[in-house]
């Protein structure tokens, strides 16, 4: 799994994120379970900065998740200082690619990709990308 560089990182946001108590494990390290939840995190900031969920919604469709890689670079400990970083890596005709990175005391400690496509909510089959958000992404990519 490999990172693109920076000037290739479409629509990126970046976020700090807290760790919880309930976040460790029995060993004391943020248990892998935590890292999906910081990629919802980090998606929902996406969407909140770039394509807003609720206009989604009222056009009738919605973003789902087709998979998850995540690549463990090396263990997160509670005392901590985490950032999240995600981008639209690819669009095709019907789906979408988001990398992320999560950095911890500024080393890398994870890579992870999604993908997805959006929905129809009346019949849940897939629909085309919007052409909002291809937009968008075909826009930053000629910078």
């Amino acid at each position: 799994m490999s990172v693109e560089n920076q000037s290739s990182r479409a629509l990126e946001v970046v976020m700090t994120i807290p760790i919880k108590t309930y976040d460790i494990d029995f060993m004391g390290i943020v248990s892998n379970i935590v890292y999906i939840r910081w990629l919802e995190d980090l998606r929902l900031k996406f969407l909140e900065e770039y394509f807003h969920l609720e206009k989604q919604l009222q056009q009738g469709y919605a973003p789902i998740i087709a998979g998850t890689e995540i690549e463990y670079k090396r263990p997160i400990k509670l005392n901590y200082q985490v950032v999240g970083r995600l981008w639209l890596s690819n669009l095709s005709r019907l789906k979408w690619t988001v990398q992320a990175e999560i950095l911890a005391n500024e080393e890398l400690a994870a890579l992870a990709i999604q993908k997805g496509a959006f929905v129809n909510l009346d019949n849940n089959r897939p629909i085309p990308i919007p052409e909002e958000l291809k937009q968008k992404y075909y826009q930053v990519q000629q910078i």
